[in-house]
């Protein structure tokens, strides 16, 4: 049975790479595209886009409404995937979303709604089935070795610092680690920032540059030994086998899921 999907944001790097897995994947079929420009048009009128007889729309619920797909890929921003991830709840669709920047509170809204409408749902603050496992092994790390620290690098077009992966990996180590401040009791920052986010005493740093894609280290000390979990996407793509993963496991749930972790064994 094919699943019928709609990307929002298809023009953005991410937006371009799932419109190419969509397209490449057997069992899905790309049934429209969100775009806030060439509302009303198709794929294949538009330079720049894959020459796809798939319309564009710039209202997501229009879109819902009018091709009925069963799964929401949404690439865009914190603000738009929350409007997105809603109206698609309401309107029977199943959102994946690849945003950062949700609260608490608006996981809880949206775990509510997900559960009222029986709905599969996926928040991934990042697809790469690598970066997952590093966090998944760094929080095993973290019942031995309790003194961590997180460097993250990303491009310099990245809005959220520290990133929603960097967040997710000391929620993930603050459940098996108490709290506990690190580096010396007289410690000072001679220039602010330089001991980077507290975060539970972790410290969280944060790198943009150009040239970078999205790479972070989990540095743990102990007496006399480190040890350091690292993961490296080198391009967009590498983050199509979660997005892939996260909608076939969306088909199969009722509940909202927030970070891939809860999916892979």
């Amino acid at each position: 049975m094919m699943t019928r999907i709609v990307i929002a944001g298809p023009r953005g790097n991410m937006g371009r790479e799932a419109v190419t897995m969509v397209t490449e994947t057997e069992e899905f079929e790309l049934v429209g595209v969100i775009d806030r420009k060439h509302d009303g048009m198709n794929m294949n009128d538009v330079d720049g886009y894959p020459q796809l007889d798939v319309p564009i729309f710039s209202d997501a619920e229009e879109c819902f409404q009018k091709v009925e797909p069963d799964v929401l890929i949404d690439l865009t921003n914190p603000q738009t995937g929350k409007v997105h991830m809603k109206q698609a709840l309401l309107n029977g669709v199943r959102p994946v979303i690849g945003t950062t920047g949700f609260t608490d509170d608006d996981v809880e809204e949206l775990s509510k709604l997900a559960e009222e409408k029986e709905l599969g749902a996926i928040i991934a603050p990042n697809f790469a089935i690598g970066a997952i496992l590093m966090m998944k092994f760094s929080q095993m790390a973290a019942k031995y070795m309790p003194d961590v620290e997180i460097i993250e690098q990303h491009h310099d077009k990245k809005l959220d610092a520290p990133s929603g992966t960097a967040v997710k990996t000391a929620q993930l180590i603050s459940e098996v680690r108490e709290s506990k401040e690190q580096g010396h009791p007289e410690e000072e920052e001679t220039l602010r920032g330089a001991r980077g986010a507290d975060f539970e005493g972790m410290r969280i740093h944060s790198v943009r540059l150009p040239g970078l894609v999205a790479h972070q280290e989990v540095i743990f000390g102990g007496e006399g030994q480190a040890l350091k979990i690292r993961h490296d996407s080198m391009n967009r793509r590498s983050f199509m086998p979660g997005v892939k993963l996260a909608c076939e496991a969306a088909m199969k749930m009722n509940v909202l899921v927030y970070g891939l972790e809860h999916i892979i064994e």
